[in-house]
């Protein structure tokens, strides 16, 4: 076995056994590296790989807003939210404007930071039996 299927087997085990809490920390980690590799390509003006690399952060993000349970207010904010990252990761995208991918990537990081913080909290608050 290889490095390679040696990294790639160990990337599914943790996907299989990951909660689904950490799973969404894995998405939004892969959304962020995606829009980082598609704003380095874009500086190297290797436009198709980033292009492909911001498509990939793009199905990540609409991975979100389609598992978003609009029952609750704060889901169509989060919503406007997503969607707004989505637009800036096409506009960079098309207008090879790294300035728009930035602005998703921070989003993106604020988003990724905030599901952490909660993701502690809860595991504290389960520790302490509340």
């Amino acid at each position: 076995m290889n490095a390679a299927n040696t990294a790639n087997a160990y990337k599914t085990q943790q996907i299989l056994t990951a909660s689904p809490e950490e799973l969404t920390l894995m998405l939004y980690n892969g959304a962020i590296k995606f829009v980082t590799e598609s704003i380095q390509a874009l500086d190297k003006k290797n436009y198709e790989k980033s292009h492909h690399s911001n498509m990939r952060a793009q199905e990540i993000v609409r991975e979100f807003m389609a598992t978003l349970d609009m029952n609750y207010e704060l889901s169509q904010n989060w919503q406007k939210l997503y969607e707004y990252i989505e637009y800036c990761l096409i506009q960079g995208n098309l207008k090879k404007d790294t300035s728009k991918l930035e602005e998703a990537k921070n989003m993106l990081q604020e988003f990724r930071d905030t599901w952490y913080q909660a993701m502690k909290s809860a595991r504290l608050q389960k520790a302490v039996g509340k």
